[in-house]
């Protein structure tokens, strides 16, 4: 059964990079691509300045961890951009799958956890950038400030992931108690 994608992007997407493989998807009026992350800022660039697009507003940057998903995923993590073009009223999701080449449960860096990133484009994905790599690990190559933003900086994890504990590793256990008698 084929479905017909009616989001007028998907077209010009198409029509501008014929060589490429994506992936697309509607659902509930919401339309998403599915890049490669060699290709993302490629097409996130085509997305900003092409004049039939006009994504010129970039809502938010998040990340997902797909650990027990209940059916098979491109990648274990991905990296989501929310975009807007108010000029035509439209709303656009571009999406990019990631696999760790090492166990996730430290804060090792992982060379297969990267993606480019699109500060040069909005640069308000400075902070939603940061937040994806604080709670996930995820970098974003060219990042201008790409350091903790939620976490200090010597935390010995990424909490949003899904191998990391739900009761932590002991990081509340290291600070002292202050209580009402200690002012």
């Amino acid at each position: 059964m084929t479905t017909k994608l009616d989001h007028p992007t998907f077209a010009r997407l198409k029509s501008a990079f014929p060589s490429k493989k994506f992936r697309a998807t509607e659902f509930r009026g919401d339309a998403t691509l599915v890049v490669e992350p060699g290709d993302l800022h490629e097409v996130m660039t085509f997305l900003k300045n092409d004049e039939e697009c006009k994504y010129n507003f970039l809502s938010d940057v998040l990340g997902i961890d797909y650990e027990g998903y209940p059916t098979e995923m491109p990648g274990r993590f991905a990296v989501v951009y929310i975009l807007c073009s108010y000029e035509l009223d439209l709303r656009f999701f571009v999406k990019t799958f990631l696999n760790p080449s090492i166990p996730t449960d430290g804060i090792e860096e992982d060379s297969a956890l990267y993606v480019d990133s699109v500060t040069d484009l909005w640069a308000g994905a400075e902070w939603t950038e940061r937040e994806v790599f604080d709670m996930f690990g995820i970098r974003f190559k060219g990042h201008p400030d790409l350091r903790r933003i939620l976490l200090w900086e010597q935390f010995p994890a990424h909490p949003l992931r899904k191998d990391y504990p739900v009761k932590g590793r002991g990081e509340r256990e290291m600070y002292k108690v202050i209580d009402r008698t200690d002012a």
